[in-house]
């Protein structure tokens, strides 16, 4: 993620980033893991990337063969397996899926599920690589969150090339503000 909150293409601009550091940091949250959560067009895009890259790649390695529980109204197959395909009620489905045992579920990129996870209540852990650059334009993560909502840092670390790796857990959550401050914080 920009410092701005930017987390579309970041193959454009964050891979200027990418070192030895965060390397051991994915390392580390896949060994964590045994399932991938994905939206749409997060699970296309990785079915395109992933499966040509060799096992010496860990990021390619764990998605090609870990499990993925793909969020998609509009598809009806999954090539790049194993998948399976979650639709429905989101909620319950993905509550059922957290019940199952197993090591923890992973949702790399997928950022506009990786929002609605947390307005749902349904992110244990949000982790963020906070790159130092303020890129403008792009979808932010946080677009049209329209409420307060709390998270405590659990972990945080400041890597060589200046990004600021920081893990959260949802704290209390707060009261929306007054709709007149809503209104004078839009500018209306």
């Amino acid at each position: 993620m920009s410092l701005d909150g930017v987390v579309e293409l970041p193959e454009r601009w964050g891979f200027q980033y990418f070192n030895q550091e965060i390397t051991s940091a994915i390392t580390a949250g896949i060994a964590q893991a045994d399932a991938v959560l994905l939206g749409r067009v997060s699970y296309e895009r990785f079915a395109e990337m992933w499966p040509s890259q060799g096992d010496d790649v860990p990021m390619a390695s764990f998605l090609n063969r870990s499990t993925k529980f793909v969020v998609s109204s509009t598809l009806d197959t999954l090539k790049w397996q194993p998948a399976t395909l979650i639709r429905g009620d989101l909620v319950a489905e993905i509550t059922k899926l957290k019940q199952q045992p197993g090591k923890n579920i992973q949702v790399p990129g997928s950022p506009h599920l990786v929002r609605w996870l947390m307005l749902a209540g349904l992110l244990d852990e949000l982790s963020l690589s906070i790159c130092p650059i303020v890129v403008g334009s792009g979808f932010h993560l946080f677009d049209e969150v329209t409420r307060e909502i709390r998270l405590n840092v659990i972990h945080a670390t400041i890597l060589n090339n200046g990004v600021i790796g920081v893990t959260y857990q949802p704290g209390e959550s707060g009261m929306e503000p007054p709709i007149s401050f809503q209104r004078a914080a839009m500018g209306q």
